[in-house]
């Protein structure tokens, strides 16, 4: 895949990212809590997609992404650890809100994953931004 072709994609899926995560805070401050938690994680999940990209990467199923963005960008500390620990646990969450019956996700979880999920993305697009320094996160 070409740098052109990365660069694009990179770019639509933190935007992708952006989206979700500002829906997330709409379903939040209306009392939604299960569809924040399903935003916030997705707000997560395109920006893991996202760095992914930049070996040219793609994994559309959620196991693909979280297991490969631990072993790629984790588990060989290129970004935070924490932010592995970010991506399970949202995606631990989100599974219960949208599997689990009678699953009731707490205000204050879901508060946490919106602050969680706006610091992925965060250290996602400074990370891109030392790769594509021109670009990207714009």
């Amino acid at each position: 895949m070409d740098e052109k072709t990365k660069r694009s994609l990179i770019a639509y899926r933190l935007e992708k990212a952006h989206t979700d995560l500002s829906a997330a805070k709409s379903n939040y401050e209306a009392g939604y809590y299960d569809a924040s938690a399903n935003r916030s994680y997705y707000a997560i999940f395109h920006a893991a997609r996202a760095v992914l990209m930049l070996n040219g990467q793609d994994y559309k199923k959620h196991s693909g992404v979280i297991a490969f963005f631990n072993r790629d960008y984790i588990k060989t500390e290129i970004l935070d650890r924490q932010l592995g620990k970010i991506l399970r646990d949202a995606f631990e969450i989100r599974t219960d809100c949208d599997y689990e019956d009678f699953y009731v996700v707490a205000k204050e979880d879901v508060e946490q994953q919106i602050k969680n999920a706006a610091y992925f993305i965060l250290a996602i697009e400074q990370y891109v931004q030392t790769v594509f320094p021109d670009n990207c996160t714009e």
